[in-house]
């Protein structure tokens, strides 16, 4: 039987993927969820990128989460009047928010974060262009920072800037993503991630955003900024999932402390019983090339032997060359780290009391699955919360999350180890539930006669958080 990979495979929509052909090479090779960047591309354009994904997975019969990510309160500097200019070591440079949009000169540059002025004080360093290009701030005058170049190089219209050790005062919703939020639930997406997020009041405040019609789709927080380090057990409690954006957080944190900081969160995440994402670069080169480095290779390992849920493709299938490859090569590279046993061994929740019927059931089937010759946990779950906390447990034996609503099947995409299942157990009789569960796992080829299955359920159909009943069962 084909040996299963537990850790998931977002993979980021763009221009590279808009042919029917790719798209479908992508899925075949083992996408669990799409990233629509809602940085890029009109309200249309992201309809349409759904839309092509959903009768793509519905034709090839999987399961494919559709994630919405909002722009967040990306910092620019504006135009030049030549595009670009080339800053010299040493010299002065001038961001001014007053300059008009394309005034720039190699003497300074207008910003469109008006508050810039009194977020920095002399002695701060900002970096432009992803930290290609670091600048001291001298002197604030008016709506002047005046800095010194310490790190030049080219630099053109409208590249990002960040403050080294965080402490910019943008909210980390804009206008753009109020309005974003409003389509998400008409897109039928399953999750929202938030940029560039604070704290808790961030997330509490796109849910109350999202509102009723919001109910069921989940919320990422991008842990990008150094304020959200600080505030990291807050906002886990509070959002769906969190997602380590490694590249402003390594801008603002410095790259040499974000190797930890990965760990700390994903460890963190799931002993809050919350799904993680690694995402930036994991395999940068492959936009252009055929084959990773080494160094990626360990990369994307690494973050699976830590733990992370999923791992996020970005402009490596958006814009790059080989989508459908590098699908096929971080794939590789997950089957082969959750060979090693660390990854089949838990101590998770292992001194915890539980209050939840629920939850007692799920971490009992693990722990009777990780010590009997088990070959599948069947979950029947409304909500999708069963099969969450159980792939919580580390383990090699596939956990497929059964259920008849499509937005639960479609946040279980991103959970590791699980495995969504259309199953609508509310057409059935109590008796015939288990018969049907065998029979639909036994069609799909994932069982076989004589092997022993977990089932957990509950008695009344469709309830949230009714499961309360676990039953090993010998497939005929």
């Amino acid at each position: 039987m084909k040996t299963l990979r537990r850790t998931k495979i977002i993979a980021t929509l763009g221009p590279a993927t808009d042919s029917p052909q790719v798209l479908e090479q992508m899925v075949l090779a083992g996408i669990d969820m799409v990233r629509v960047n809602f940085s890029h591309g009109s309200l249309a354009e992201h309809s349409e990128r759904i839309a092509a994904v959903r009768d793509c997975a519905d034709r090839l019969e999987r399961q494919v989460g559709i994630l919405a990510d909002l722009q967040g309160p990306k910092i620019r500097i504006a135009g030049f009047r030549h595009g670009q200019v080339r800053l010299q070591p040493g010299q002065q440079f001038v961001l001014d928010s007053s300059l008009p949009r394309a005034a720039g000169t190699i003497d300074g540059v207008g910003t469109d974060y008006k508050a810039l002025c009194t977020d920095v004080e002399p002695g701060s360093t900002l970096l432009l262009d992803d930290g290609r290009i670091i600048l001291q701030v001298d002197a604030i005058q008016g709506t002047r920072i005046v800095t010194t170049v310490a790190v030049g190089g080219v630099l053109s219209d409208k590249k990002g800037i960040n403050l080294k050790g965080g402490g910019l005062s943008a909210a980390a919703l804009t206008e753009k993503d109020r309005q974003d939020l409003s389509h998400v639930t008409d897109l039928g997406v399953d999750y929202v991630a938030l940029s560039f997020v604070r704290g808790a009041d961030d997330i509490q405040t796109a849910r109350r955003l999202l509102g009723k019609a919001g109910d069921g789709i989940g919320i990422i927080a991008k842990i990008e900024r150094t304020e959200a380090i600080a505030n990291i057990e807050d906002i886990i409690l509070v959002s769906d999932g969190v997602m380590v954006a490694r590249g402003d957080l390594a801008i603002e944190i410095g790259d040499a402390e974000v190797p930890a900081i990965q760990k700390q969160i994903i460890q963190r995440a799931r002993a809050m019983n919350k799904p993680v994402i690694t995402a930036t670069q994991m395999m940068e080169s492959m936009i252009s090339s055929a084959v990773p480095t080494r160094a990626e290779v360990s990369d994307v390992a690494n973050a699976i032997l830590d733990g992370t849920d999923a791992v996020m493709l970005s402009a490596e299938t958006a814009v790059g060359d080989h989508p459908a490859t590098v699908v096929e090569a971080v794939a590789r590279v997950c089957l082969s780290a959750e060979k090693q046993p660390a990854t089949r061994t838990s101590r998770h929740r292992i001194e915890y009391r539980f209050n939840r019927v629920d939850e007692v059931i799920a971490m009992s089937a693990m722990y009777a699955a990780n010590h009997m010759h088990i070959k599948a946990v069947a979950a029947i779950s409304a909500s999708g919360t069963t099969p969450l906390w159980m792939s919580r447990i580390r383990t090699g034996i596939p956990i497929y999350g059964m259920s008849h609503r499509r937005r639960s099947l479609g946040r279980m995409t991103l959970y590791r180890n699980v495995y969504p299942v259309y199953f609508d157990m509310t057409r059935l009789e109590y008796s015939e539930v288990k018969v049907k569960v065998i029979a639909e796992l036994k069609r799909r080829g994932l069982v076989q006669p004589d092997d022993l299955v977990i089932i957990t359920r509950g008695e009344q159909a469709g309830r949230h958080g009714g499961t309360n009943a676990m039953e090993i069962v010998t497939v005929s």
